[in-house]
């Protein structure tokens, strides 16, 4: 209905006013992609560890993602090919692996099959907070949003990429998280961030370990380069919108938003120094839910104060879905503020510190424009 870059940033300017789209957008440009790049890093690293215990995790990390950033400021087209082979890669080794843990691993004894004792443990706080990771892992859902301007036909091409993408997604975590709890005991998984080498190890040996260490490194690469991608599109947009941040709407000559790209950079850069994967994503994770929350919402909302809007797509299951999807994040983000409430704390700052910044700089002319109207370049 609103076919333009940049996700909730566009939706919720739409929607409710353009300060809360700004916010939405600040969060997404400095933190919300920003973190899933340096979070993929992490777990990058990590797993070369696996691979070879002297490997400087840390350095590998960094350097990975500045790799990636060339590709990304090589232009769409080197970009969007890039992406394309390494999803490709990444599915087919992930299919490789599923099939290999359930032909040649050896059952643990762990049961699928739920009990009446589970409805506590779903309604608990630690299955809420558990429910984040398992929400950031999905993420990647809607990223089709943040790329619209750069669709064919998003009308009809939008819904069946996120549709198809999110039942790609859904299939995969569901068989590798079976692979993982059948083939490896569940006290060896326990709190562990390669839990693919622990597991390939339980298939394969300690050569096998490092193989699978080593094919998850190059899906990381994809999923980094995706952030990488999607990320500086929507600071691009709000350089679009607001003069004083128009340095952020360049692109190069071969289509790049290049100082938006080089911002994230700098941004993911630096969270990868804390070296806490659970830390960065405590600390993004309120943020990013209270932005998708108001993003269905807002589906509601327009349907009520605007039924006259063109729908394209209209929701599946509306109103059950759009109210399934805001009951279960309204659970996360209750219990995030209850049980974490440092972390929920500094997520809030950085929304309120994007309505500072929107308040400052709205109003603000373009700074290049003084150049432009005495002549000089």
């Amino acid at each position: 209905m609103f076919p333009r870059s940049s996700g909730e940033y566009n939706f919720l300017s739409r929607a409710y006013h353009p300060a809360f789209g700004f916010l939405a957008g600040w969060v997404s440009a400095t933190v919300g992609f920003a973190a899933p790049v340096a979070l993929a890093a992490m777990a990058f690293g990590e797993y070369c560890k696996a691979i070879d215990p002297d490997a400087p995790s840390v350095a590998l990390a960094v350097g990975v993602v500045w790799l990636v950033s060339i590709v990304q400021l090589c232009g769409v087209q080197h970009s969007s090919t890039f992406q394309l082979i390494s999803t490709a890669l990444k599915v087919v080794l992930i299919a490789a692996f599923l099939i290999a843990g359930v032909a040649m691993g050896t059952p643990q004894p762990v049961s699928f099959a739920p009990q009446p004792s589970d409805f506590a443990h779903i309604t608990s706080a630690p299955f809420a907070i558990g429910l984040v990771f398992v929400m950031y892992s999905f993420s990647g859902w809607n990223a089709a949003t943040y790329i619209i301007g750069e669709m064919r036909m998003p009308q009809r091409n939008l819904p069946r990429a996120m549709l198809t993408g999110t039942l790609i997604v859904l299939v995969l975590y569901v068989a590798l998280n079976t692979v993982f709890l059948r083939t490896a005991p569940i006290d060896r998984l326990a709190g562990q961030l390669d839990v693919a080498s622990i597991a390939g190890r339980y298939i394969f040996g300690d050569l096998g370990g490092r193989i699978v260490a080593a094919m998850i490194c190059i899906g990381l690469v994809s999923s980094i380069s995706a952030m990488m991608w999607i990320g500086p599109r929507v600071m691009m947009t709000m350089g679009e919108d607001i003069p004083a941040i128009r340095l952020f709407a360049r692109r190069s000559g071969n289509g790049a938003p290049a100082y938006a790209i080089l911002f994230q950079l700098v941004v993911a850069t630096l969270m990868l120094f804390t070296r806490s994967f659970e830390a960065v994503l405590d600390f993004i994770q309120f943020a990013l839910l209270f932005c998708s929350f108001f993003a269905v919402l807002g589906v509601v909302k327009l349907r009520v104060t605007h039924p006259e809007l063109p729908r394209p797509y209209r929701a599946w299951g509306y109103p059950v879905t759009p109210l399934v999807f805001l009951v279960v994040t309204a659970f996360m983000m209750y219990h995030l503020l209850t049980e974490r409430p440092l972390q929920a704390a500094l997520g809030m700052l950085i929304m309120m510190s994007g309505l500072v910044i929107y308040a400052i700089f709205r109003k603000r002319p373009d700074p290049g424009a003084a150049l432009v109207s005495t002549g000089r370049d």
